[in-house]
């Protein structure tokens, strides 16, 4: 069990699996911990160093509250994980919250420290309108949608997101699903969590897919459940840096998941692969 401490003294968990000349930091999602990565950790770790990490408000990092944190707060959080432990040839990984977490690193901090990047099924912009229809829950979720969950109780909002992330739970009657879904959010700090959703619902990161320097990997669901497998196509045509797309059919916004094996694959492809370039 290890923590690093931030500039401000609040402690991140993090743990430091394997060896190698190079670095893969895999970030996890909302409401989600590192030990989403912990298998897929185990099989990468004979490949490279495997860096996973619980964001503030998360896990182990649950007493790492901060002030009304923001999903810029996460990246200052990264960068300085990223100088305090001294880390190169570093592959940046980032699922859901994660891949937004990238988004806000490279906006603060560009790709100099990065080798490549991969993100894993999640939209650069959450909030859909006229004019944008790949963002969160297929094109559906607006606006409105956002201001209309300010007034449910947090529960209730957060059920929905895990029913839309994996539609199977949606099956489960109500006084069953409670009591799982409580256990998640217990290791979690509710604040925290509130804050880092409004923040990342209300960002445009788009632009930054064109700022990105290095190559990029995108890692996505189909069919798919919070977002579109058809955001594979928009990052081909936005990211001017070499890029490929990985399909995991049959899967939900739970990839990660429910196919281990093939995740743990596939990031060993793309580090393979950059050997070569």
């Amino acid at each position: 069990m290890s923590f690093f401490t931030l500039k401000n003294g609040e402690k991140l968990y993090y743990e430091d699996r394997g060896e190698g000349s190079d670095t893969v930091i895999m970030m996890h999602g909302w409401t989600s911990t590192h030990e989403i990565y912990v298998k897929p950790a185990e099989m990468l770790q004979k490949h490279a160093r495997c860096i996973i990490y619980d964001h503030r408000g998360h896990g182990g990092s649950k007493d790492a509250k901060g002030e009304n944190p923001t999903m810029e707060t996460l990246a200052e959080d990264l960068n300085e994980l990223i100088q305090g432990l001294s880390l190169s040839n570093i592959t940046l990984m980032g699922w859901s919250m994660g891949a937004g977490v990238v988004f806000n690193y490279i906006r603060l901090y560009g790709c100099s420290a990065l080798k490549q990047i991969i993100l894993c099924d999640m939209t650069p912009k959450q909030l859909n309108d006229e004019e944008w229809k790949l963002g969160l829950y297929k094109g559906r979720y607006t606006r409105q949608d956002m201001e209309q969950e300010a007034n449910m109780d947090f529960y209730t909002r957060y059920k929905n997101f895990a029913v839309g992330a994996m539609p199977k739970l949606g099956k489960i009657p109500g006084f069953l699903l409670k009591k799982p879904l409580k256990e998640i959010l217990a290791k979690c700090d509710e604040s925290v969590l509130k804050s880092l959703a409004v923040s990342m619902k209300t960002q445009d990161n788009r632009p930054v897919a064109g700022q990105i320097t290095v190559p990029v990997t995108y890692f996505y669901a189909d069919p798919g459940s919070l977002f579109s497998p058809v955001l594979a196509d928009w990052y081909k045509e936005h990211v001017v840096t070499p890029f490929r797309a990985v399909r995991f059919p049959n899967s939900t916004h739970m990839l990660i998941r429910e196919y281990p094996e093939k995740f743990a694959e596939e990031v060993s492809t793309v580090l393979h692969s950059s050997e070569h370039v």
